[in-house]
């Protein structure tokens, strides 16, 4: 108990300073969420820009604990539906227990501009509760992401999540995060991408993200990755049957220990 309390001190003032955006998914979290530059579904999280070139129905859950304590339970949902021009999106993400809870949930459109260049944009619903004593705030935001096709392997994207800078409280200008991403994916087979990301919240240093996703077998695969600032090892597995497919795994804090993270979507055919 005394573990968890003191934990929960540590860790509540920085998911305050960093609330508004969690990475959310089981494959992203299994590559370290080096995944702006992904396109699946789960780049509603990541990137609305990469949604362009999802072509079929889709349905995602995914579920995190961070560092096993319950009270740092993270879930994401997420809904891509293919137009016949450009595609439209919906998802939401809960973190926290009963005394501090964020929310986001929203909408996006995406489209390609071009053969090898596609953008989206996303409206998102916040609020943050800190406990009765302290009431909750709840703002709209703005996210913004595109996608690079360099060749037919190499892919460069970006995002940034809260281009307005929408405000938690007066109180030292406190603010909902910005976080900038700038990334890439390079696949060198059709068993084998690598991926590689800088990340940049406006309250925190750059942090640096590598991974890989690799084909041990047909519809089976083993992912890795690796962190900075803070060091994080991450890793997990995927097996896609006909329409759904299953991803776990977990990520490794050398002070603060392990974050296991499952998740299953369903694609249509």
């Amino acid at each position: 108990m005394l573990k968890t309390a003191l934990l929960l001190f540590i860790l509540l003032p920085i998911s305050l300073l960093s609330q508004g955006w969690l990475p959310a998914g089981a494959r992203s979290n299994s590559m370290a969420n080096a995944s702006v530059a992904l396109s699946d579904a789960w780049a509603y999280h990541h990137n609305p820009g990469a949604l362009a070139e999802v072509t079929k129905l889709s349905v995602g859950v995914s579920y995190e604990n961070r560092f096993l304590l319950k009270e740092l339970q993270s879930q994401g949902f997420v809904y891509i539906q293919p137009l016949k021009k450009g595609v439209i999106s919906m998802g939401a993400q809960s973190y926290g227990y009963t005394n501090f809870r964020t929310f986001r949930g929203g909408l996006g459109y995406s489209m390609k501009l071009s053969e090898k260049f596609m953008a989206g944009v996303q409206m998102n619903y916040q609020s943050l509760r800190l406990s009765e004593m302290y009431g909750s705030k709840q703002t709209v935001t703005a996210e913004f992401g595109i996608l690079g096709l360099l060749t037919e392997k190499w892919r460069v994207g970006m995002s940034v999540f809260n281009l307005g800078r929408a405000k938690l409280s007066s109180y030292q200008d406190d603010r909902f995060s910005t976080v900038m991403r700038l990334g890439t994916s390079y696949s060198f087979s059709e068993k084998l991408t690598v991926v590689a990301e800088a990340e940049k919240n406006l309250e925190y240093p750059i942090r640096l993200k590598v991974g890989l996703d690799y084909m041990i077998a047909k519809q089976f695969f083993f992912r890795a990755g690796v962190a900075s600032q803070p060091v994080e090892v991450t890793f997990g597995f995927g097996y896609k049957m006909k329409s759904l497919q299953l991803d776990l795994g977990s990520a490794y804090h050398q002070q603060l220990g392990w974050s296991p993270h499952f998740g299953l979507t369903y694609c249509r055919k």
